[in-house]
């Protein structure tokens, strides 16, 4: 029979970390990555929500130019600048972000916004080129590359998948580049730009009605009661469906900030081609004492570009305590939308 020995007792401790230690060191480190993060993209958004700087079209023609060697002839500054509007669009801090799935763009609305009101002048703009500008009278062809840049601006501003919205775009801004290649060449019987005041009204007629628009929404933010003059000045006027006599509009709570900042773009943009337009149609301008006419309407819009020094667009009442942005935004794009339906009254005198 064997004895069986007893496992000596060497006096040595196992250590074995405790599961509740592991548990809180993967808790530790899983919220230092999370508020990692959330720092990383809380920093991002305050870096892409800052609006483009305003550039000297002039400049800005004229460095392009240089660049492709072409010549510069009526109607260069303004297409080169609705390139350069097309470019700083697409080519901002952060990109363009209408069309972002993904953290801080999605998370973000106003920037987006801004897009959406830069892109709104684009598309009349180059509707007024393709329409208008490109061409002598109403039964001449529409220019080649205009034709397909139109449409391409005209493309959802949201869409991700192929094609993007980001893709059709630049797209259109090769045509628009195109156009303005034949545009500086010596060929006559080429791509032309036509700077008569018919032509300039035709493009003032788009801008007027989005600027007013603009402007009663932004009015709305505080409630609108309005008479409804939808069928005055016509007695036989006649609408689809019937419409109360007073007509109560309100922007949404939410929405409000929104249409700001669809404004600030809108008023961005159109304040760079009205400045490339001063200079194409100078000659049209002078004729008709005009100038003067234009450099108020720009006036109003540098006025709507004035610094937000506000962290949140308020909504104070009209003589409340606090501001109201919406209604000083609508206050400057009411006066250049005046100012322009006065210039397009004097174009369209003989």
């Amino acid at each position: 029979m064997t004895d069986t020995v007893p496992p000596m007792d060497t006096g040595a401790k196992v250590s074995v970390p405790p599961l509740r230690s592991w548990r809180s060191w993967r808790w530790r480190l899983g919220a230092g990555v999370l508020g990692f993060l959330v720092l990383l993209v809380a920093g991002l958004m305050f870096w892409w929500s800052s609006e483009p700087d305003a550039f000297k079209v002039q400049a800005n023609a004229d460095a392009y130019a240089k660049a492709r060697g072409e010549r510069m002839v009526p109607g260069y500054v303004s297409v080169a600048t609705a390139v350069r509007i097309g470019k700083t669009l697409l080519d901002k801090r952060g990109g363009y972000l209408s069309n972002d799935l993904l953290p801080p763009g999605v998370l973000m609305d106003n920037i987006p916004e801004w897009e959406f009101g830069v892109l709104q002048q684009l598309r009349d703009f180059s509707l007024a080129l393709r329409n208008d500008f490109s061409r002598s009278q109403s039964q001449s062809q529409d220019d080649v590359d205009l034709r397909e840049a139109q449409p391409l601006f005209a493309f959802s501003n949201d869409r991700w998948i192929l094609p993007s919205t980001e893709s059709q775009y630049r797209k259109a801004l090769g045509h628009l580049d195109g156009y303005l290649a034949r545009l500086s060449d010596s060929d006559e019987y080429n791509a032309q730009f036509y700077a008569r005041a018919d032509n300039l009204v035709a493009w003032l007629t788009l801008v007027e009605k989005q600027i007013g628009s603009l402007s009663q929404r932004l009015s709305a933010s505080v409630g609108q009661v309005r008479i409804n003059t939808d069928l005055a000045n016509e007695e036989a006027a006649t609408q689809s469906t019937p419409a109360p006599a007073i007509v109560v509009t309100r922007t949404p709570w939410l929405e409000i900030d929104n249409v700001f900042y669809e404004a600030r773009g809108t008023s961005w943009a159109l304040l760079h081609l009205l400045k490339a337009v001063e200079r194409d149609f100078r000659p049209v301008l002078e004729d008709k004492n005009a100038v003067i006419s234009v450099k108020q309407i720009i006036r109003e819009l540098e006025e709507a570009q004035a610094p937000v020094m506000s962290p949140m667009i308020l909504n104070g009442g009209g003589y409340g305590f606090f501001a109201n942005h919406s209604l000083v935004m609508a206050n400057y794009l009411s006066r250049a939308n005046a100012a322009i339906i006065d210039l397009r009254k004097l174009l369209e005198r003989g």
